[in-house]
Protein backbone atom coordinates (compact mmCIF):
# COMPACT_ATOMS: atom_id res chain seq x y z
CA UNK A 1 0.00 0.00 0.00
CA UNK A 2 1.42 3.36 -0.95
CA UNK A 3 1.66 5.69 2.07
CA UNK A 4 0.49 9.44 1.94
CA UNK A 5 2.65 12.16 2.24
CA UNK A 6 6.26 10.11 1.13
CA UNK A 7 8.02 13.02 0.76
CA UNK A 8 8.53 14.16 4.27
CA UNK A 9 8.73 10.76 5.81
CA UNK A 10 12.57 9.30 7.41
CA UNK A 11 13.02 6.57 9.99
CA UNK A 12 13.02 6.95 13.75
CA UNK A 13 14.88 3.59 14.37
CA UNK A 14 12.00 1.09 13.15
CA UNK A 15 9.20 3.78 13.23
CA UNK A 16 8.94 5.78 10.19
CA UNK A 17 7.89 9.57 11.06
CA UNK A 18 6.30 12.49 8.78
CA UNK A 19 8.73 15.19 9.81
CA UNK A 20 8.21 18.84 8.25
CA UNK A 21 11.05 20.95 8.65
CA UNK A 22 11.43 23.15 5.84
CA UNK A 23 9.11 26.45 6.73
CA UNK A 24 8.76 27.58 3.40
CA UNK A 25 7.04 24.46 2.42
CA UNK A 26 4.21 24.75 5.44
CA UNK A 27 4.17 28.51 4.09
CA UNK A 28 2.84 27.39 0.76
CA UNK A 29 0.78 24.53 1.72
CA UNK A 30 -0.48 26.96 4.46
CA UNK A 31 -1.00 29.61 1.52
CA UNK A 32 -2.51 27.48 -1.08
CA UNK A 33 -6.35 28.49 0.31
CA UNK A 34 -8.08 27.61 -3.16
CA UNK A 35 -8.76 24.01 -3.80
CA UNK A 36 -9.96 21.98 -6.57
CA UNK A 37 -12.75 20.13 -5.44
CA UNK A 38 -14.98 17.87 -7.99
CA UNK A 39 -18.21 18.11 -6.79
CA UNK A 40 -21.53 16.31 -7.73
CA UNK A 41 -24.92 17.83 -7.04
CA UNK A 42 -28.06 15.54 -6.13
CA UNK A 43 -31.72 16.55 -6.73
CA UNK A 44 -34.60 14.21 -5.05
CA UNK A 45 -38.08 14.62 -4.89
CA UNK A 46 -39.01 12.54 -1.62
CA UNK A 47 -38.90 15.18 1.07
CA UNK A 48 -40.76 11.77 3.06
CA UNK A 49 -38.35 10.18 5.71
CA UNK A 50 -36.37 6.99 4.12
CA UNK A 51 -33.47 6.36 6.76
CA UNK A 52 -35.26 6.57 10.08
CA UNK A 53 -32.09 6.52 12.22
CA UNK A 54 -30.94 9.52 10.40
CA UNK A 55 -33.95 11.42 11.13
CA UNK A 56 -33.82 10.21 14.64
CA UNK A 57 -29.95 11.39 15.02
CA UNK A 58 -31.29 14.81 12.86
CA UNK A 59 -34.29 15.26 16.14
CA UNK A 60 -31.59 15.15 18.65
CA UNK A 61 -29.44 17.03 16.73
CA UNK A 62 -32.30 20.16 17.09
CA UNK A 63 -32.67 19.62 20.78
CA UNK A 64 -28.85 19.68 21.80
CA UNK A 65 -28.19 23.26 20.29
CA UNK A 66 -26.22 25.78 22.62
CA UNK A 67 -24.98 29.13 22.12
CA UNK A 68 -20.98 29.87 22.32
CA UNK A 69 -21.83 33.24 23.16
CA UNK A 70 -24.36 32.86 26.10
CA UNK A 71 -24.27 29.31 27.31
CA UNK A 72 -20.39 29.37 28.54
CA UNK A 73 -19.35 31.46 31.34
CA UNK A 74 -16.69 34.02 29.89
CA UNK A 75 -15.96 35.46 32.92
CA UNK A 76 -13.81 32.38 34.01
CA UNK A 77 -10.50 32.59 34.37
CA UNK A 78 -7.73 30.92 32.06
CA UNK A 79 -3.93 31.95 33.30
CA UNK A 80 -0.54 30.35 32.66
CA UNK A 81 -0.10 30.70 36.59
CA UNK A 82 -2.29 27.13 36.78
CA UNK A 83 -1.98 23.40 34.77
CA UNK A 84 -4.78 24.47 32.38
CA UNK A 85 -4.09 19.89 32.08
CA UNK A 86 -2.42 17.32 34.52
CA UNK A 87 0.80 18.09 33.58
CA UNK A 88 1.69 13.82 33.78
CA UNK A 89 -0.27 14.29 30.49
CA UNK A 90 1.30 17.07 28.76
CA UNK A 91 4.43 16.20 26.88
CA UNK A 92 6.48 19.47 27.17
CA UNK A 93 5.17 19.89 31.18
CA UNK A 94 7.01 16.55 30.81
CA UNK A 95 9.82 17.27 28.96
CA UNK A 96 10.90 20.58 30.43
CA UNK A 97 10.47 19.03 34.19
CA UNK A 98 13.10 16.54 33.21
CA UNK A 99 15.48 19.11 32.00
CA UNK A 100 15.30 20.85 35.29
CA UNK A 101 13.62 23.67 34.60
CA UNK A 102 10.69 24.98 37.53
CA UNK A 103 7.19 25.01 37.86
CA UNK A 104 6.39 28.19 35.86
CA UNK A 105 8.08 27.15 32.75
CA UNK A 106 6.37 23.90 32.90
CA UNK A 107 2.83 25.61 33.29
CA UNK A 108 3.96 27.62 30.50
CA UNK A 109 4.75 24.57 28.34
CA UNK A 110 1.36 23.00 29.27
CA UNK A 111 -0.44 26.04 28.21
CA UNK A 112 1.46 26.76 24.82
CA UNK A 113 0.81 22.96 23.97
CA UNK A 114 -2.91 22.72 24.69
CA UNK A 115 -3.08 26.05 22.81
CA UNK A 116 -1.49 24.31 20.11
CA UNK A 117 -3.61 21.18 19.68
CA UNK A 118 -6.97 23.84 20.31
CA UNK A 119 -5.94 25.62 17.46
CA UNK A 120 -5.40 22.33 15.06
CA UNK A 121 -8.40 21.28 16.61
CA UNK A 122 -10.46 24.84 15.38
CA UNK A 123 -9.01 24.28 11.89
CA UNK A 124 -10.33 20.43 11.47
CA UNK A 125 -13.12 22.28 12.55
CA UNK A 126 -12.97 24.73 9.43
CA UNK A 127 -12.63 22.14 7.12
CA UNK A 128 -15.59 19.95 8.76
CA UNK A 129 -17.29 22.63 8.06
CA UNK A 130 -16.94 23.33 4.69
CA UNK A 131 -17.33 19.32 3.75
CA UNK A 132 -20.12 19.24 5.59
CA UNK A 133 -21.50 21.97 3.20
CA UNK A 134 -20.23 19.81 0.13
CA UNK A 135 -22.40 16.89 1.62
CA UNK A 136 -25.37 18.74 1.80
CA UNK A 137 -24.96 18.59 -2.28
CA UNK A 138 -23.35 15.03 -2.60
CA UNK A 139 -26.03 13.21 -0.18
CA UNK A 140 -28.88 11.60 -2.29
CA UNK A 141 -31.65 11.73 0.51
CA UNK A 142 -33.07 13.99 1.98
CA UNK A 143 -32.48 12.36 5.46
CA UNK A 144 -28.91 12.54 4.61
CA UNK A 145 -29.07 16.42 3.21
CA UNK A 146 -31.18 17.51 6.39
CA UNK A 147 -28.37 15.97 8.65
CA UNK A 148 -25.30 16.91 7.14
CA UNK A 149 -27.19 20.70 7.01
CA UNK A 150 -27.47 20.68 10.75
CA UNK A 151 -23.79 19.87 11.12
CA UNK A 152 -22.62 22.41 9.53
CA UNK A 153 -24.81 24.92 12.15
CA UNK A 154 -22.62 22.65 14.60
CA UNK A 155 -19.11 23.31 13.34
CA UNK A 156 -19.54 26.87 12.58
CA UNK A 157 -20.53 27.12 16.65
CA UNK A 158 -17.45 24.84 17.00
CA UNK A 159 -15.16 27.32 15.15
CA UNK A 160 -17.12 29.82 17.32
CA UNK A 161 -16.17 28.72 20.41
CA UNK A 162 -13.03 27.32 20.08
CA UNK A 163 -11.29 30.52 18.25
CA UNK A 164 -13.37 33.08 20.93
CA UNK A 165 -11.99 30.69 23.45
CA UNK A 166 -8.29 30.99 22.39
CA UNK A 167 -8.66 34.73 21.32
CA UNK A 168 -9.73 35.98 24.53
CA UNK A 169 -8.16 33.26 27.48
CA UNK A 170 -5.10 32.21 24.99
CA UNK A 171 -3.95 35.21 23.18
CA UNK A 172 -2.83 33.20 19.97
CA UNK A 173 -3.98 30.83 17.08
CA UNK A 174 -1.31 28.81 16.18
CA UNK A 175 -1.25 28.19 12.08
CA UNK A 176 -1.82 24.71 10.69
CA UNK A 177 0.52 22.33 10.76
CA UNK A 178 2.01 20.77 7.60
CA UNK A 179 0.39 17.30 8.03
CA UNK A 180 -2.86 17.99 8.95
CA UNK A 181 -3.16 20.42 5.97
CA UNK A 182 -2.14 17.45 3.61
CA UNK A 183 -4.65 15.32 5.27
CA UNK A 184 -7.60 17.77 5.30
CA UNK A 185 -7.18 18.71 1.95
CA UNK A 186 -7.39 15.05 0.36
CA UNK A 187 -10.64 14.95 2.19
CA UNK A 188 -12.24 17.74 0.76
CA UNK A 189 -10.91 17.16 -2.49
CA UNK A 190 -12.23 13.62 -2.39
CA UNK A 191 -14.30 12.69 -5.18
CA UNK A 192 -17.10 10.68 -3.89
CA UNK A 193 -19.60 10.80 -0.72
CA UNK A 194 -18.63 8.13 0.53
CA UNK A 195 -14.85 8.88 0.82
CA UNK A 196 -15.92 12.39 2.18
CA UNK A 197 -18.02 10.77 5.07
CA UNK A 198 -15.53 7.95 5.73
CA UNK A 199 -12.65 10.41 5.79
CA UNK A 200 -14.42 13.27 7.94
CA UNK A 201 -17.16 11.36 9.82
CA UNK A 202 -16.22 8.16 10.88
CA UNK A 203 -12.24 8.89 11.04
CA UNK A 204 -11.72 12.36 12.04
CA UNK A 205 -14.83 13.36 13.78
CA UNK A 206 -13.80 9.49 15.94
CA UNK A 207 -10.43 11.36 15.91
CA UNK A 208 -11.77 14.20 17.74
CA UNK A 209 -14.55 12.71 20.15
CA UNK A 210 -10.97 10.68 21.24
CA UNK A 211 -8.74 13.73 21.96
CA UNK A 212 -11.46 15.96 23.39
CA UNK A 213 -12.73 13.12 25.70
CA UNK A 214 -9.23 12.48 26.83
CA UNK A 215 -8.36 16.08 26.70
CA UNK A 216 -11.40 16.85 29.18
CA UNK A 217 -10.99 14.38 31.46
CA UNK A 218 -7.06 15.48 32.58
CA UNK A 219 -8.46 19.32 31.90
CA UNK A 220 -8.10 21.42 35.25
CA UNK A 221 -10.03 24.49 33.97
CA UNK A 222 -13.57 24.75 34.18
CA UNK A 223 -14.32 26.99 30.85
CA UNK A 224 -12.29 24.70 28.59
CA UNK A 225 -14.06 21.69 30.60
CA UNK A 226 -17.45 22.85 29.68
CA UNK A 227 -16.43 23.63 26.01
CA UNK A 228 -14.98 20.84 25.07
CA UNK A 229 -17.58 18.77 26.84
CA UNK A 230 -20.29 20.75 24.64
CA UNK A 231 -17.86 20.65 21.24
CA UNK A 232 -17.73 17.04 22.11
CA UNK A 233 -21.11 16.36 22.87
CA UNK A 234 -22.30 17.41 19.16
CA UNK A 235 -19.19 15.14 17.68
CA UNK A 236 -20.51 12.34 18.91
CA UNK A 237 -23.57 13.01 16.80
CA UNK A 238 -21.20 13.43 13.92
CA UNK A 239 -19.64 10.69 14.02
CA UNK A 240 -22.31 8.02 14.29
CA UNK A 241 -23.98 10.10 11.31
CA UNK A 242 -20.62 8.50 10.13
CA UNK A 243 -21.10 5.40 10.99
CA UNK A 244 -24.76 4.65 10.12
CA UNK A 245 -23.62 6.25 6.72
CA UNK A 246 -21.04 4.08 5.82
CA UNK A 247 -22.81 0.75 7.34
CA UNK A 248 -24.81 0.83 4.52
CA UNK A 249 -21.95 2.26 2.10
CA UNK A 250 -20.49 -1.10 3.74
CA UNK A 251 -23.39 -3.45 3.31
CA UNK A 252 -23.46 -3.47 -0.55
CA UNK A 253 -20.05 -2.92 -1.31
CA UNK A 254 -18.02 -5.33 -3.47
CA UNK A 255 -14.98 -7.15 -1.48
CA UNK A 256 -12.67 -5.07 -4.14
CA UNK A 257 -14.62 -1.87 -3.20
CA UNK A 258 -14.59 -2.99 0.97
CA UNK A 259 -10.49 -3.34 0.73
CA UNK A 260 -10.21 -0.08 -1.08
CA UNK A 261 -11.71 1.43 1.75
CA UNK A 262 -10.19 -0.13 4.87
CA UNK A 263 -6.84 0.87 3.31
CA UNK A 264 -7.55 4.48 2.33
CA UNK A 265 -9.38 4.63 5.76
CA UNK A 266 -5.85 3.33 7.31
CA UNK A 267 -3.60 5.14 4.88
CA UNK A 268 -5.22 8.29 6.06
CA UNK A 269 -5.20 7.85 10.54
CA UNK A 270 -1.17 6.06 9.51
CA UNK A 271 -0.10 9.69 7.79
CA UNK A 272 -1.91 11.42 11.24
CA UNK A 273 0.32 8.64 13.74
CA UNK A 274 3.23 9.36 11.57
CA UNK A 275 3.95 12.84 12.36
CA UNK A 276 3.89 12.03 16.39
CA UNK A 277 3.26 15.31 17.15
CA UNK A 278 6.15 17.00 15.10
CA UNK A 279 4.60 19.31 14.07
CA UNK A 280 3.98 20.49 17.45
CA UNK A 281 7.11 19.75 18.51
CA UNK A 282 9.02 22.11 15.67
CA UNK A 283 6.41 25.04 16.55
CA UNK A 284 6.89 24.70 20.02
CA UNK A 285 10.71 22.72 20.87
CA UNK A 286 12.68 26.20 20.33
CA UNK A 287 10.89 28.51 22.97
CA UNK A 288 11.85 25.70 25.75
CA UNK A 289 15.30 24.39 24.40
CA UNK A 290 13.47 21.30 23.08
CA UNK A 291 14.67 18.40 20.37
CA UNK A 292 12.02 17.52 18.79
CA UNK A 293 14.14 14.40 17.40
CA UNK A 294 15.54 13.91 20.70
CA UNK A 295 11.92 14.08 22.41
CA UNK A 296 10.22 12.12 19.41
CA UNK A 297 13.19 9.09 19.67
CA UNK A 298 12.64 8.97 23.43
CA UNK A 299 8.73 8.54 23.08
CA UNK A 300 8.72 5.91 20.57
CA UNK A 301 11.46 4.23 22.99
CA UNK A 302 9.13 3.91 25.95
CA UNK A 303 8.08 0.34 26.57
CA UNK A 304 4.23 1.10 26.99
CA UNK A 305 4.40 3.57 23.83
CA UNK A 306 2.03 1.46 22.03
CA UNK A 307 -0.59 1.47 24.87
CA UNK A 308 -0.05 5.79 25.08
CA UNK A 309 0.07 6.51 21.45
CA UNK A 310 -3.14 4.13 20.87
CA UNK A 311 -5.53 5.86 23.52
CA UNK A 312 -6.95 8.42 21.19
CA UNK A 313 -7.59 5.85 17.91
CA UNK A 314 -8.89 2.96 20.14
CA UNK A 315 -11.62 5.64 21.90
CA UNK A 316 -13.47 5.48 18.84
CA UNK A 317 -12.17 5.03 15.26
CA UNK A 318 -10.76 1.39 16.20
CA UNK A 319 -13.80 0.39 17.35
CA UNK A 320 -15.94 1.89 14.64
CA UNK A 321 -14.20 0.67 11.76
CA UNK A 322 -13.92 -2.96 13.09
CA UNK A 323 -17.46 -2.86 13.87
CA UNK A 324 -18.14 -1.49 10.01
CA UNK A 325 -16.04 -4.17 8.55
CA UNK A 326 -13.37 -1.72 7.69
CA UNK A 327 -10.83 -3.19 10.29
CA UNK A 328 -10.25 -7.18 8.99
CA UNK A 329 -7.71 -9.53 9.31
CA UNK A 330 -5.68 -8.14 6.09
CA UNK A 331 -5.01 -5.46 7.42
CA UNK A 332 -5.38 -5.54 11.32
CA UNK A 333 -1.67 -5.80 11.62
CA UNK A 334 -0.66 -3.15 10.10
CA UNK A 335 -2.87 -0.96 12.94
CA UNK A 336 -0.55 -2.71 15.28
CA UNK A 337 2.90 -2.26 13.79
CA UNK A 338 1.84 1.44 13.70
CA UNK A 339 0.93 1.43 17.38
CA UNK A 340 -2.78 2.75 16.84
CA UNK A 341 -3.98 -0.41 18.18
CA UNK A 342 -3.61 -2.66 21.41
CA UNK A 343 -6.09 -5.31 22.39
CA UNK A 344 -9.38 -3.44 23.53
CA UNK A 345 -10.06 -2.96 27.04
CA UNK A 346 -13.15 -3.26 28.92
CA UNK A 347 -15.95 -0.51 28.13
CA UNK A 348 -14.53 0.78 24.70
CA UNK A 349 -17.17 0.41 21.79
CA UNK A 350 -16.87 3.90 20.00
CA UNK A 351 -19.75 5.41 19.05
CA UNK A 352 -23.06 4.94 20.50
CA UNK A 353 -25.36 4.79 17.36
CA UNK A 354 -27.88 2.63 18.73
CA UNK A 355 -28.65 5.10 20.91
CA UNK A 356 -29.19 8.78 18.50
Amino acid sequence: MDKLIQEHRKRFGEFEVIDFVDEKQIESLRSDLDIDVPLELNWTWNYGSEVEELRRLYEKGKVNQWNAETDLEWELPVTKDDFLVNPETSLLAQATKLMGKDEATQKAAAFDETNYLLSQLLHGEQAALQLCGQLTNVCEKMDEKWYAASQVIDEARHIEAFSKFMQRKMGTIYPIGGTLKVLLDILLEADTAQKKTLGMQTLFEGMAVGIMDMMRTECRNPLLVETLRRVEQDEARHAAFGVLMMRRVVREASTEEKNEMEDWAFSILEALNANQQLDMLHALGPKYDIDPELITRAMLDLPNWATLNSMPYMHTVVPNLRNLGLITERTEEQWRKAGMMVDSEPGVKGVPVTTA
